[in-house]
């Protein structure tokens, strides 16, 4: 999927949802998809459980939104942050908004904002519900964007054995590089990538320890990797192939 840097994105965080320890990588990942317009950040400020994220929020330059759990066992929270987001989203201001949760409660919200035409990039940890990530036009796990302190450790990259044995990894791989293919087997990286990404919102090679598509596709093993020169210039691209083609 393109996406262009210019895009004007609205970021909506659950802090109730989220940890400040993944501020930094959220931020960094957000730029790479567009400018994050406006960055706010939900939840009742006087819970001393959310000391971490007022800590960090000037530095950053998040607004805190301010709502008071009225009633043990609902969350208000959810509710201030879907209001706004259709508030903003009725602007037209916007080209796409960043939904920084692990609830399913905002499913709904994900599925009406891209109804209207704009993009929906989810974050929220591996427990988050496949409903939310389905809704997402891409969903970004936060374990990978977490500080390397304390517990919060960095992904393992897993090794060759253990991709081949993740038969819904390699299903997806085959299925892109098939898609994307000439007549040869052959195929871009890119548009492996993209045709990956409309299969799997979720899909992301640092899940698996690595940094890029081109990378996890090397350490499968499973497919040919070649590198061309793109016509008289400097650039190269990655072209891929499934082995069992040859």
């Amino acid at each position: 999927m393109s996406m262009e840097n210019s895009d004007k994105l609205a970021v909506l965080i659950d802090a109730d949802n989220a940890q400040p320890s993944i501020v930094d990588g959220l931020l960094s990942e957000i730029a790479n998809y567009g400018t994050a317009s406006v960055k706010r950040i939900y939840g009742d400020w006087t819970n001393p459980a959310l000391k971490g994220w007022k800590e960090i929020l000037l530095h950053h330059s998040i607004q805190p939104m301010q709502q008071f759990a009225y009633t043990k066992g609902k969350n208000a929270t959810d509710s201030a942050m879907i209001i706004d987001a259709m508030d903003l989203l009725y602007t037209g201001n916007f080209n796409g908004f960043c939904i920084v949760s692990s609830d399913s409660d905002f499913t709904k919200l994900a599925s009406r904002i891209r109804e209207s035409g704009l993009l929906v990039y989810g974050f929220g940890e591996q427990k988050t519900p496949p409903a939310f990530v389905s809704a997402c036009d891409k969903f970004i796990y936060t374990e990978v964007l977490r500080t390397k302190t304390g517990e919060h450790e960095a992904i393992h990259k897993k090794s060759s054995s253990d991709l081949k044995q993740d038969t819904k990894l390699v299903s997806l791989l085959r299925n892109a590089v098939e898609a994307s293919s000439d007549e040869s087997g052959w195929a871009h990286l890119a548009p492996v990538g993209s045709n990956i990404a409309k299969q799997a919102p979720d899909f992301d090679p640092r899940n698996y320890g690595y940094t890029k598509l081109g990378e996890l596709v090397s350490a499968t093993k499973l497919f040919d990797v070649e590198e061309r020169q793109i016509g008289s210039s400097n650039s190269k691209a990655l072209y891929v192939r499934d082995k069992r083609k040859k």
